[in-house]
């Protein structure tokens, strides 16, 4: 089975010396993971000296042909289309978003303008879902259904699920919305391991409900690399290979659905 995994942020090595897309490499070997997204540094990491930080991946990967970049937005700045447009530019497939991290909520104004651009140009948008200790109603996942009924061709990922706190809002989303294919996934990140990761924890059951409720073709494994390291991914993988359902269904969680929806070869 060749494992094709979203979600790794990575960041300069002054930043983070083992999130650089060098160790994003090695664990992806010590993992046997043939293609990875990676993620460019939120501005939020970064000094006022540091390039760009969707040039500075896009720069980095041009020769890396295992990794697939989405980019960022910089909220503070008012050139939000200009932003999407020139991720286009650079060929990431799509962006990395983080309402409570990047203090925006889900259903402003500016994040409005975010998504009719990357609708414009078919960028497919991942988003953080869960607890993450800032005002829940800026990011409760319920608004995600708005995102869906607004802008009706977009298509985006619920990272972690809502997280154990928000799990069925999160279903409740995708099947509010499903169509064929899916055009809401499901992030498989940081859900497998009870004691690190407990606030986005989703257990065995819920896998299967979530498979049983949406369907093979909507759910998308994910690192969250490099705050998982290699064997924290390692386990996850054994998990996922594990687990009480289809075969079909993990080859489509492990890369299958995540091919088709970049269109990856």
């Amino acid at each position: 089975m060749k494992i094709y995994a979203h979600h790794a942020h990575v960041f300069p090595k002054s930043v983070r010396e083992d999130g650089t897309v060098d160790a994003l490499l090695n664990v992806m070997d010590a993992c046997s993971i043939e293609k990875a997204v990676a993620f460019a540094t939120f501005s939020n990491f970064l000094g006022p000296g540091d390039e760009e930080p969707n040039q500075a991946l896009a720069k980095r990967i041009r020769n890396e042909d295992r990794l697939k970049g989405f980019g960022v937005i910089d909220f503070s700045r008012e050139d939000l289309e200009d932003q999407v447009e020139a991720i286009y530019q650079l060929g990431f497939p799509g962006i990395k978003l983080h309402p409570a991290f990047q203090h925006f909520r889900i259903d402003e104004e500016k994040a409005f303008r975010v998504y009719a651009a990357a609708q414009k140009r078919d960028l497919f948008l991942t988003f953080h879902t869960g607890i993450h200790w800032h005002r829940i109603s800026d990011y409760n996942v319920l608004l995600f259904d708005e995102v869906a009924y607004h802008f009706k061709n977009l298509r985006f990922s619920m990272e972690h699920v809502g997280g154990y706190c928000f799990f069925l809002d999160a279903v409740a989303v995708m099947q509010n919305n499903q169509k064929d294919p899916p055009r809401i996934y499901a992030g498989l990140t940081s859900v497998f391991d009870k004691e690190s990761n407990r606030f986005w924890y989703q257990d065995d059951q819920r896998i299967r409900d979530l498979l049983w409720q949406t369907g093979e073709e909507a759910s998308i494994f994910g690192l969250d690399f490099p705050y998982n390291n290699a064997q924290k991914i390692q386990e996850a993988i054994t998990r996922v290979q594990g687990l009480e359902i289809p075969q079909t269904a993990k080859e489509k969680i492990l890369g299958g659905n995540l091919r088709r929806v970049l269109s990856w070869d």
